[in-house]
């Protein structure tokens, strides 16, 4: 080769380097500005930028407070703070920066108590992860995921024996307000056999995070547990962060073959921080003041949980749900019934008769027990719901003496079996019952208890 043609060649190499060099070298940053506020929602013009990427907005003390891009409309972007806003001032400066929606997380996170940003709050100081995930979670093909087979150990009598939970289902704990619900949640945290615990503290009291930790969680408990914490005074958007951020999590682990135990604390927390956030950029509410963005926001919450691939670990979860006035058709209670694999009811009348854990066996259903225990247990567990059944029925009757004794052979059994049937029901919240001796002590509670074609009816008195 000649030297020109070297010479070209050599050019040519360089000019294709260099054009490599270019096209990598991201786009400029253009700045908008800030036109508007009301509430929480954030309007900037001027500057361009994806639903969920990061804007920093410069205050007037030139501290740069993040928001996150919700909407949009015309060249209005919407944004949502994801901390303080105090000190924001008409034409503050807008600054988009690139987010792909990541979260670091790793075993590290192990004993860690940390916010919806991954911040850590116990002060242990900073977390450094080893694997990076989405957020929002990665849908598995619905054929790909292996079925629930196996029972899985809560520690809790009742649900054991009456509502054994399968490994990968999901459960919401149906509740109003004071029934026992978060000690029920620490009862499992403890108990359960599972190999990591991620606890998501959506949305409640702040007193009630370092409560949970320290007396219902404990020292033992959390060291295999992950705490996402974003009590009811965070940002609406920290409170949605720390939902999928608690997700996030658990699917790491179970891609990784470990078996998870993941409690939120709540559900309907994460539907009212969606409400909060779809109605303040304009949508039109649709049931009972919730947007339907709620009802499309809770499926792809709930879906990411459940058994993996095979190989993979599993995500056993439990939500908890607000029956607000403890109404059982509030919209959320409603919404969470048909896309979970069973619900548990609190009732307030059995915790007010000092009752715990307060479970309403009923009105509770678990989808998967019929696939994961044999035919022998079913058979006991309709038994006692059956003779549950006739004297719940009649317990006003009995209560005042109307009933008369010998009108109903079925009555009668119930009456007589009651007092082992609440026994049975009824657990100290420092007491663990393995899965086994909650089978054998219900084939005790059951015994020569005939067999029930249906329920039985209201006896009238009189």
């Amino acid at each position: 080769m000649n030297a020109p043609a070297a010479a070209a060649e050599r050019w040519a190499q360089a000019l294709e380097a260099a054009t490599q060099r270019l096209s990598s070298i991201p786009p400029p940053v253009v700045a908008g500005r800030l036109t508007r506020m009301v509430g929480l929602t954030l309007e900037a013009t001027g500057c361009q930028a994806a639903v969920g990427d990061r804007c920093e907005v410069v205050s007037s003390d030139q501290a740069c407070i993040e928001a996150e891009v919700v909407g949009f409309s015309g060249d209005r972007l919407y944004l949502m703070p994801t901390g303080d806003i105090h000190g924001l001032k008409p034409n503050a400066l807008v600054l988009p920066r690139t987010h792909t929606g990541t979260v670091r997380v790793g075993t590290q996170l192990l004993g860690r108590i940390v916010d919806g940003a991954c911040n850590p709050l116990d002060g242990l100081g900073p977390i450094e992860t080893e694997a990076s995930v989405r957020l929002t979670g990665t849908p598995i093909n619905p054929l790909r995921r292996q079925p629930i087979t196996q029972p899985l150990d809560v520690g809790v009598r009742a649900i054991n024996g009456l509502l054994t939970v399968g490994r990968g289902q999901r459960v919401g704990l149906f509740a109003g307000s004071g029934v026992g619900k978060s000690v029920l949640l620490g009862m499992m945290a403890r108990y359960t056999a599972a190999d990591v615990i991620v606890v998501g503290l959506i949305g409640e009291r702040g007193r009630e995070v370092k409560e949970f930790i320290e007396r219902i969680l404990g020292r033992a408990g959390l060291s295999r547990s992950v705490v996402v914490a974003t009590p009811a005074d965070y940002p609406p958007l920290m409170r949605l962060h720390g939902a999928w951020l608690a997700t996030a999590i658990a699917e790491y682990f179970r891609d990784r073959g470990r078996n998870v135990l993941l409690i939120m604390d709540s559900l309907t927390r994460f539907a009212q921080a969606q409400r909060e956030i779809a109605l303040a950029i304009g949508e039109a509410p649709a049931t009972k003041g919730y947007p339907p963005s709620v009802f499309a926001r809770l499926p792809q919450l709930v879906e990411r949980a459940g058994n993996g691939v095979a190989a993979a670990g599993s995500i056993t979860a439990f939500y908890t749900v607000l029956a607000e006035g403890d109404d059982p058709n509030d919209p959320i209670v409603d919404a969470a019934r048909a896309i979970l694999d069973g619900h548990i009811v609190l009732a307030r009348r059995i915790a007010e008769a000092g009752r715990y854990p307060a479970i309403d066996v009923e009105a509770s259903v678990s989808r998967v027990m019929h696939d994961i225990v044999p035919a022998s247990q079913l058979e006991l567990s309709r038994r006692l719901r059956q003779t549950t059944a006739s004297y719940e029925n009649n317990r006003d009757l009995i209560t005042i003496g109307a009933y008369q004794r010998g009108s109903d052979p079925r009555i009668d059994h119930a009456i007589s079996r009651w007092p082992q049937i609440e026994a049975y029901l009824r657990q100290d919240m420092h007491e663990r019952v393995d899965l086994t001796t909650s089978v054998s002590a219900l084939a005790a509670t059951m015994a020569d208890t005939p067999a029930v074609a249906a329920d039985a009816p209201r006896t009238k008195g009189g």
